[in-house]
């Protein structure tokens, strides 16, 4: 079917009930003639007429009856389903797929979801744990968040945090047995526990910088590795070594004295959590009030930037 088509069956559709040109035109924003016109196409197209005309009244004939009847329910699922797609934009439903670290989902997400769950009903939130930089278009997610030095130049993104400042910490039983380092080259005499990142299977450098010191990566001997922050925290307070982490993910267990920091004159900062997508243009309104809201439990001063 051809659009004119399909304008020509719509037009019909809305006389035979209306029966009337001037109230069906209205609805469809056209003029009574334009409308007569496209009625007038369709019957010479199908070679029988539809309508009664007269001074006073339209009313459908036999076949105009018979046409109706079978093609109003569909016109009724159409614009039913189109004002339920408009709704999306109106009132946000739906999905939202986000791929991220699990040490974001905590610092940055977890404390809000509560609160955006109760504020947008109608919005699932997916969230995928995946601590290595994947193509979130490929994978057909709604936007990433990640560290900032890590998002692609071609995404749009948008901070979510201030830049993160990594810290060395270890349980006081490991400190008993342990004398503290005092600069990161005495790391090399302690047990250490890293982060291996599980695609390219490197290490997380221990890279340290400090007020007036050029930044200087340590080589560390590891008691043990893994590609999850939780279980680098979990080592970290059993005692099996130092750990490297940024300080908010351990200032829960610093302030219990669960932990202890060390090297605090030397941390590193990072460039800060940012989320991150493919297209600002016809952005589904489910991802827009996850980010609105999301930045807005972070930081309402920041905004979005291209990165290009």
């Amino acid at each position: 079917m051809t659009p004119s088509e399909f304008a020509e069956l719509r037009a019909f559709a809305l006389v035979a009930e209306e029966r009337n040109f001037r109230r069906a035109a209205k609805r469809l924003g056209l003029s009574p003639s334009a409308l007569s016109r496209a009625v007038r196409s369709l019957e010479e197209r199908l070679g029988v007429r539809l309508l009664n005309r007269t001074t006073r009244s339209v009313a459908p004939t036999e076949a105009g009856q018979g046409l109706y009847a079978r093609i109003e329910p569909t016109l009724a699922e159409m614009d039913a389903a189109l004002r339920e797609t408009g709704a999306y934009q109106s009132q946000p439903k739906g999905v939202v797929r986000i791929n991220l670290p699990s040490i974001a989902a905590k610092l940055v997400v977890m404390p809000r979801l509560g609160a955006f769950a109760a504020a947008f009903p109608g919005v699932e939130l997916d969230l995928v744990i995946d601590n290595e930089i994947t193509d979130i278009v490929a994978r057909g997610f709604d936007a990433g968040v990640r560290i900032g030095g890590e998002v692609n130049r071609d995404m749009i993104a948008v901070r979510l945090t201030p830049d993160i400042l990594t810290t060395v910490v270890g349980s006081p039983d490991y400190f008993a047995a342990h004398p503290p380092p005092k600069t990161p080259r005495d790391l090399s005499r302690h047990r250490c526990l890293s982060y291996r990142f599980a695609g390219s299977g490197a290490l997380l450098p221990w890279r340290f910088e400090g007020a007036g010191r050029a930044s200087e990566t340590i080589a560390v001997e590891n008691a043990f590795t893994t590609n999850d922050t939780d279980l680098l925290l979990a080592g970290a307070l059993q005692g099996m070594g130092l750990a490297f982490l940024p300080e908010d993910f351990v200032a829960p267990h610093l302030k219990r004295g669960e932990l202890l920091r060390v090297l605090a004159d030397y941390g590193e900062e990072l460039p800060g959590f940012y989320l991150y997508y493919s297209n600002r243009t016809r952005m589904p309104a489910v991802l827009r009030v996850f980010i609105d809201f999301i930045k807005l439990g972070t930081d309402p001063g920041w905004g979005v930037t291209g990165r290009d």
